[in-house]
């Protein structure tokens, strides 16, 4: 990511926007959750970050632009290593949820299907329950954000456990909007059309299935992660401070197409 893609994501937000506040970007050391990450630590945030090992947590601290507090292994899929990852910081005011995983054709297999199914919806609801207390004491400015997807709107042969699993983070979205609206925590998702990421890498690389997709795109190209950072920001500030329970696309109309 270079010093031009920073810029870009938060040049419409002020730098101290977020300035102090406490927060935990999951699965936040590569693609969309890095760079929602270095959008709040530009935006003033004190930022953890998590990696599903301890070689990604690693890269993200040696990356020059990773400014954030720490960078973390964490298994989404461990409750025990959830709740003291998230009791150890010194307070939480946001929490972004991106861990995720895709098997594709792998998932019709049963052992595979239950695997993305225990990080993506599992791993999301895990941390959000650690997680609820902590977001409690933020002064009634605690914010959930979570990583939903077009394939939480329709289904996908390729992938009906990632498919479900989005499905169900927009469901659970809702429920914990419901849920945690008393204690003055709002939660959101984010639903990412097609991004240029690690994860869609063989369908960049496919001609046939790319030229599909840009042309369907009314915008006519495949989003960057920086493009889906500025949702996130705003999702968390005060501007969306009458928002909660919403799957927002950031899809550059796919969906509309």
């Amino acid at each position: 990511m270079t010093p031009a893609d920073v810029e870009a994501t938060t040049r419409t937000f002020r730098p101290d926007l977020f300035d102090g506040r406490v927060v935990l970007v999951v699965g936040g050391t590569s693609g969309i959750g890095a760079a929602i990450a270095i959008a709040f630590t530009e935006a003033g945030a004190v930022v953890t970050v998590t990696g599903a090992t301890r070689a990604e947590a690693d890269a993200a601290r040696a990356d020059p632009s990773f400014a954030a507090r720490d960078a973390v292994a964490l298994d989404v899929r461990d409750e025990r290593g959830v709740r003291a990852l998230i009791s150890d910081l010194p307070r939480l005011d946001i929490l972004v949820n991106c861990a995720g995983v895709i098997g594709r054709e792998a998932e019709h297999d049963g052992a595979v299907f239950d695997e993305v199914v225990a990080v993506n919806l599992n791993g999301t609801m895990r941390c959000c329950t650690a997680a609820r207390e902590r977001l409690k004491a933020a002064r009634r400015r605690g914010a959930i954000v979570n990583l939903a997807s077009m394939l939480s709107f329709f289904g996908g042969g390729h992938a009906p456990a990632y498919s479900a699993s989005k499905g169900g983070v927009a469901q659970l979205t809702k429920s914990l909007a419901i849920a945690y609206a008393p204690d003055g925590i709002r939660v959101n998702a984010l639903a990412p059309g097609w991004v240029r990421t690690a994860l869609t890498r063989p369908l960049q690389d496919d001609p046939q299935r790319d030229a599909a997709i840009v042309s369907r795109t009314p915008l006519g190209r495949w989003a960057q992660p920086e493009d889906i950072a500025g949702a996130a920001l705003f999702l968390c500030s005060p501007a969306a401070r009458f928002i909660t329970g919403v799957v927002l696309p950031v899809d550059g109309g796919y969906l509309a197409a």
